[in-house]
């Protein structure tokens, strides 16, 4: 693996990492929102991520005489999508509020914020290592060009 396709691994987890951050805060703003109807309510979304895989000819090596080492191995992240939660919403009964139904209801969000913190202290300390790999990439690259001094 070379330091460059380092910086492409390591930028794309960043970029992973800064939606699952921007995705708990839109499930946080939206956690004691409610509807009159349960479709209507709120549901929880969270990003699907997978791994970008090198596309090598896995039997061959890649045609220049080089062997296959390191066919397979992970290039970066990509979002394949935000999905939503399918779990129940909760139900209050709220005669006064200007959103209840016909029976007095409203529906909050599925959103479990003790989740949401989890969520989101995990995605900033994957930003944080991902930062660091790069800091570290880039102290190796220095220390490379100051080995003939």
């Amino acid at each position: 693996m070379s330091l460059d396709s380092i910086f492409n691994v390591a930028g794309s987890g960043m970029a992973a990492q800064s939606l699952r951050l921007n995705t708990v805060a839109s499930n946080l703003a939206n956690a004691e929102s409610v509807s009159g109807t349960p479709e209507g309510a709120y549901h929880s979304r969270e990003p699907l991520f997978a791994a970008i895989q090198k596309q090598q000819f896995a039997q061959f090596g890649d045609g220049q005489g080089n062997s296959n080492a390191d066919a397979g191995a992970s290039e970066g992240v990509q979002v394949l999508g935000i999905t939503e939660s399918q779990d129940a919403v909760p139900q209050r009964y709220e005669p006064g509020n200007p959103l209840a139904n016909a029976d007095g209801y409203v529906y909050g969000s599925n959103v479990n914020p003790v989740d949401e913190l989890v969520n989101m202290i995990s995605a900033s300390r994957s930003y944080q290592n991902n930062v660091e790999v790069m800091n570290t990439a880039k102290q190796l690259m220095v220390k490379t060009l100051t080995l003939g001094q």
